[in-house]
C-alpha cells in the first residue's frame, strides 16, 4: 500500500498491486485493475519510487519475520 495525495489535498492509500498503469496529463493519473482512476498530485516518477520502496520493505521484512 501506498500513501498518496488527491488534487484536493486529502490523502489517499492505494494498493500498489493493482495499478495497470500510471500516465502525466498534466496531472498523474493512475489506472486500477477495476478501471478506477486516481488523479494524484505525485509524478509518475515518484509513484514509482513509492512502489518501488514499499516492495523492498516486504522483502527485507520476509526475509528478517
Amino acid at each position: 500500500m501506498i500513501l498518496l495525495t488527491q488534487l484536493n489535498d486529502k490523502a489517499i492509500v492505494l494498493n500498489c498491486d493493482l495499478i495497470i498503469h500510471i500516465e502525466e496529463s498534466p496531472h498523474t493519473v493512475i489506472k486500477m485493475v477495476n478501471a478506477d482512476k486516481y488523479i494524484v498530485k505525485e509524478s509518475a516518477l515518484q509513484v514509482v519510487e513509492k512502489v518501488t520502496m514499499y516492495k523492498a520493505e516486504i522483502q527485507i521484512r520476509a526475509k528478517v519475520g
